[in-house]
């Protein structure tokens, strides 16, 4: 009888010990909590995702050209030709696309949203969010798939050019 009422007695103690596991695992969820720790979110869309050239076979190259072989097709040549055009964008080949982008030099192809199709995004043209005006950082990534701070990081590269060019261009009036 002693080792059922001991065991009787380890179980509630185990239990009440699970209970205030349970509602400690509560009180770090609690909407409140999140907001004392930080803005701190888990991402909700899947990263982007870069293919490179050199990683794709022959075979696949030469099946991406018969599946998709190269045709001289309208698309917009300026801003004026597809300002006024359906949404979402249809011409992923267009450099202002967000969905996808091409590196110049090394031709690896970036999945900027490698989770959405194209008609699921919210926004497809870059060049549309920039005649909306100005937005904050947040609103960037959210657009573009990437954090606050990497676009805070790519502004910061972005001005630091643009300053490079303003000194050549006062450098140029001493050479002529």
């Amino acid at each position: 009888m002693k080792d059922a009422a001991s065991t009787k007695a380890v179980d509630a103690d185990a239990s009440s010990e699970g209970e205030e596991r349970e509602s400690l695992a509560d009180a770090l969820q609690e909407p409140g909590q999140e907001e004392r720790r930080g803005r701190r979110k888990r991402r909700s869309r899947a990263r982007a995702r870069t293919i490179s050239i050199r990683r794709l076979s022959k075979a696949e190259l030469n099946r991406g050209r018969e599946l998709y072989p190269e045709s001289d097709y309208w698309k917009p040549r300026s801003r004026s030709e597809c300002k006024d055009m359906e949404r979402p964008c249809p011409f992923v080949s267009c450099k202002y696309h967000l969905y996808i982008d091409v590196h110049p030099v090394r031709g690896s192809i970036k999945l900027n949203f490698p989770d959405l199709e194209i008609w699921e995004m919210t926004e497809t043209c870059a060049l549309d969010v920039a005649d909306r005006g100005g937005i904050t950082l947040e609103e960037v990534g959210e657009i573009m798939n990437l954090t606050r701070e990497r676009v805070r990081q790519v502004e910061t590269a972005g001005l630091a050019r643009l300053q490079d060019y303003r000194a050549v261009d006062r450098l140029k009036d001493y050479v002529t």
